[in-house]
């Protein structure tokens, strides 16, 4: 179940050069790779021919040369060569995949290249604006994708699954609001007036014995983007009525981008985005690792719960706290079914 006219996330920038990189995205098979000149190119990762992996062959300058009988493919995906004769059938091609490079990101449309619209890719500024800096990795998941999507809107699993990080005793009854405007969802979380959580108190350079004031407002946008804005502050510093809680306390941007790549895995981008020592450049180093290995924990999970689903469905009851992914699944299953009812009608 994927919306497939939406813009995915399929790289980092910087895992994209002269060797060709095969990713499974939507169930499709994709080869990515740069020309010479740097443009980065998404084509099928599919021989026309024998439904070879075009991964496994080579790239010479433009062009990719299929591994089992050599067949040659440009940039547009036009076979350009046939070793074997002369003429090329006008269907030798495969698909080349709208892409744009935004944020660090190599971003991938996989549905109807007319409606590919660089304006709907899904804002993540922080990565690039020079008043942040960040540390970012990739991980893959095995899992369907909403399975994390639904771990980060529901943060309550912190002080159970990440305590000597993120977690404290009193944060799974936090107060939270969950409000929606169309399509995007927002969860905010406050926990006022006690001790830090482990990460935040290193972040904050906050002194043993004092109580903060922690914010965590959560963006949902689909198909599967969640962005957190996350803080703390000395406790009575008025977090809840500030509206420049970034600029004036410990403020960081957990930033989140899933793409399916079948219906029981995925791929997990993500990056922490901070905004203050700025000059220090082993805190994003530090946030790479650290916030990579918070999110292991989170995989451990998800990979458990995929492997008790595809074993049988079990009942399932839905608490308070449920509130946002349940709106997120009616959301996407909503777009799913648009676009299969618009593509039966076509």
């Amino acid at each position: 179940m994927f919306v497939r006219n939406a813009w995915y996330v399929a790289a980092w920038d910087h895992e994209i050069g002269r060797s060709m990189r095969r990713r499974i995205i939507l169930d499709q098979p994709v080869v990515l790779y740069r020309t010479m000149d740097g443009k980065a190119v998404a084509l099928e990762d599919c021989c026309c021919h024998r439904q070879a992996p075009l991964s496994m062959g080579k790239l010479v300058g433009n062009i990719v040369h299929c591994p089992y009988h050599g067949l040659q493919y440009d940039p547009s995906g036009a076979c350009v060569k046939i070793p074997s004769q002369d003429r090329i059938p006008p269907s030798a091609k495969v698909k080349s995949y709208p892409l744009v490079e935004k944020n660090h990101w190599i971003w991938l449309w996989m549905g109807d290249p007319a409606k590919a619209d660089p304006n709907r890719i899904e804002d993540f500024h922080w990565l690039d604006d020079s008043k942040w800096r960040f540390g970012g990795n990739y991980l893959h998941v095995d899992a369907n994708y909403l399975l994390l999507v639904e771990n980060l809107l529901d943060t309550t699993h912190l002080p159970f699954l990440h305590p000597d990080t993120l977690g404290t005793d009193a944060f799974a009854r936090s107060e939270f609001e969950v409000s929606r405007d169309g399509d995007r969802i927002q969860v905010a979380r406050w926990l006022m007036d006690k001790p830090p959580a482990p990460f935040h108190k290193q972040m904050g350079d906050f002194p043993d014995g004092l109580n903060v004031d922690r914010w965590q407002i959560t963006h949902f946008a689909p198909p599967s983007f969640v962005k957190l804005d996350v803080g703390s502050a000395p406790a009575g510093a008025g977090v809840r009525q500030a509206t420049d809680r970034g600029a004036r306390w410990m403020n960081m941007w957990n930033l989140n981008a899933i793409t399916p790549e079948t219906e029981k895995t995925a791929h997990y981008f993500f990056a922490q985005a901070y905004n203050f020592k700025l000059d220090q450049q082993w805190i994003s180093d530090m946030l790479r690792a650290q916030i990579k290995d918070i999110f292991l924990q989170d995989m451990t999970m998800v990979k458990a719960q995929q492997e008790n689903m595809d074993i049988g469905p079990s009942p399932v009851v839905n608490l308070g706290q449920d509130k946002a992914w349940v709106a997120m699944r009616q959301i996407v299953d909503r777009l799913v079914k648009e676009e299969q009812q618009t593509a039966k009608a076509a």
